[in-house]
Order: structure tokens, then C-alpha cells, then sequence
């Protein structure tokens, strides 16, 4: 095996697909619509916004080395030759495409979203909860490959921002043109000044379902999940709002409460620490997460397998 030097990979990562595919294999490439392309050979590859995902698959990447190794079967070795092997790098098709407006790009949905509902059952969440978040557009599944799609609006109803998670397997990505900015929420039924935060929507649903467990009305809250895991900087100082919350805060801004909800490893509690950090002080600012297990949604499974054995040791007397 020849050996390449750290420089060349390192050259070689910078490759994003968009610009390896319009450089060196143009007529591999297919426009999709809006910034989102696809390949000849694979329709249900697409490429948008730095990111390439093989939906047919649930596998996805950001480089051009990714998809040599993932999609055509390259050695390490023979992904980094054949990229480097092209005369030039060239500049990033995707850094230098003009800027614009993202447009959510959603795929064909089913008419109602059975395996969505049975997934989400099966994760501990209230059928009422998951009822009303059909009724109201927010939780869809796409046909073809029968995904959860969690769907956020902003404030004049348009829908911005999907999260699509499989129900087999662990595989999670945004659609394409997804907006972070717009990502699931809940909102109270009557307006009050405190914003309830999570990680997920699944944790977001959870939470909702343990306020119904406990006889407290899930509706008369405010819940928005950060669409993912919120990483700061490493001087915490530095570290932004997340790009949901803040432009939550702006939209809505008579919140002046934020609850946390995130989980319990490292990095859910760096994530709080930070985003306590660099909220400005006309906020009031609370921590809760989960009592027990690593995130909302694993501590709402136990709190529903306690309940299950409660139920059976009283029938047996």
C-alpha cells in the first residue's frame, strides 16, 4: 500500500461532492431543484448545502473522499489517489455558489402517517400528543422510505426546517433546505412567558407525554427542540445562542423563562452551561434535565416501565 503524507489527505478532505462531481464527473450530476443536485446513477442521492445523503441507503457525508469510500466502494487509499490524482483542487463548487434563501425540499408523503405513529408509540409517546401533531402538519412520514419527518414552521405557518428519523435503525438527518432557525415546536394554548428546551423532538414529545402522565395539562407549555446536538466553543465565552432559540426569542418576545431539558452525558451538560452563559440577563434560567436516564425520552421509558409493574403487582394483590 503507497503511503500518502498527512498533507495530502488532509488536501483531499477539503473536496466537498458538489465540486469533485462538476469538476471530474459532470455528467454523473443531475439538478434537483433550488441548491439540491443528485447523481445519474443514484436518484435518491442528494446533494445540497455541503452535506450528501443516499436516503436508499441511510448513509451520508460531507466530502467527496466520503462518498468514494461509501457509495463507490474506494479503498481509502484509492479515494484519496483518485482525487488528488486531478491536477488542481479546485475552489468548493459550495462555498462559492451565490447565497440564498432556503427552500425546503420535502419528499412524497404518505396520506397519514401509520409507522410514524406506531414508531413513535413505541418510543412511550402519547397517542393524543402524536394525534395532534399530525393534525397540525408537524409530524409527517414520506412515502418511499416511511421516515419520521418532525416538520418546523416559522411564524407565518410556512413550513421551514424537517428533522427525518428513521423508525429501524438510529439513522437521523435534516431534509434538504432545511432551516435550523424553524425547527419542532409546541406552542401553550394560552400565551405565558416560559420556553421549555430539548435536544430532539422525540425529547420534546417525551416531556410532553410525562406532563400528561402526571395530570398536568401538555398544552399550556411552550417546547422547542434545538434540532440536535448544540456544541460550543471551547472558550465557552465565545459560544452563540443556537440559531432555534435565538430566533424563538426574537420572534416570540415576551419569553422570558427558559427551562433545560437537555440530557445528562458531557455533552448535553456543556450545552447548558454554554447557552446559560451567553443568553442575555433579562432572562430567567433553569435547569431540569431528565431525573433519571441519559435524555428525556430514555427517563419517560422508565417512568412508564415503573408504572406497567406498579399496575401489575396491584391486579395480583
Amino acid at each position: 500500500m503507497p503511503y500518502i503524507t498527512p498533507e495530502v489527505i488532509l488536501e483531499a478532505k477539503k473536496m466537498d461532492l458538489l465540486t469533485y462531481l462538476k469538476n471530474y464527473e459532470p455528467n454523473e450530476l443531475v439538478h434537483f431543484g433550488g441548491n439540491t443536485y443528485c447523481t445519474k446513477t443514484h436518484d435518491s442521492l442528494k446533494i445540497s448545502n455541503g452535506k450528501w445523503c443516499w436516503w436508499s441507503r441511510g448513509i451520508g457525508g460531507r466530502t467527496a473522499l466520503d462518498y468514494l469510500i461509501k457509495v463507490k466502494g474506494y479503498s481509502f487509499t484509492g479515494a484519496v489517489e483518485q482525487i488528488i490524482g486531478h491536477t488542481v483542487i479546485k475552489p468548493s463548487a459550495f462555498i462559492s455558489a451565490p447565497k440564498q434563501d432556503k427552500r425546503l425540499l420535502l419528499p412524497d408523503l404518505c396520506n397519514y402517517p401509520e409507522r410514524a405513529k406506531t414508531y413513535l408509540l413505541s418510543r412511550g409517546i402519547d397517542e393524543e400528543i402524536i394525534d395532534l401533531c399530525i393534525a397540525n402538519g408537524s409530524i409527517k412520514e414520506d412515502e418511499r422510505y416511511h421516515n419520521v419527518l418532525f416538520i418546523g414552521f416559522d411564524k407565518s405557518g410556512t413550513a421551514r426546517y424537517c428533522a427525518v428519523r428513521s423508525t429501524v435503525g438510529n439513522f437521523k438527518v435534516d431534509a434538504a433546505g432545511s432551516d435550523k432557525h424553524y425547527s419542532f415546536k409546541l406552542f401553550a394554548k394560552n400565551q405565558n412567558d416560559t420556553l421549555h428546551l430539548f435536544e430532539s423532538a422525540i425529547d420534546l414529545l417525551s416531556y410532553a407525554t410525562i406532563l400528561k402522565v402526571k395530570k398536568t395539562d401538555w398544552q399550556s407549555v411552550n417546547l422547542l427542540s434545538l434540532a440536535g446536538v448544540y456544541q460550543p466553543q471551547k472558550d465557552i465565552h465565545q459560544s452563540k445562542v443556537p440559531m432555534a432559540l435565538s430566533q424563538y426569542l426574537e420572534d416570540y418576545p415576551h419569553i422570558r423563562t427558559v427551562v433545560f431539558h437537555l440530557d445528562n452525558d458531557r455533552p448535553g451538560r456543556l450545552a447548558t452551561q454554554a447557552i446559560c452563559t451567553v443568553l442575555p440577563p433579562l432572562y430567567k434560567i433553569f435547569d431540569a434535565p431528565p431525573p433519571a436516564g441519559k435524555d428525556i425520552n430514555e427517563y419517560l421509558q422508565l417512568r412508564l416501565g415503573e408504572r406497567i409493574l406498579y399496575k401489575e403487582r396491584s391486579e395480583r394483590g
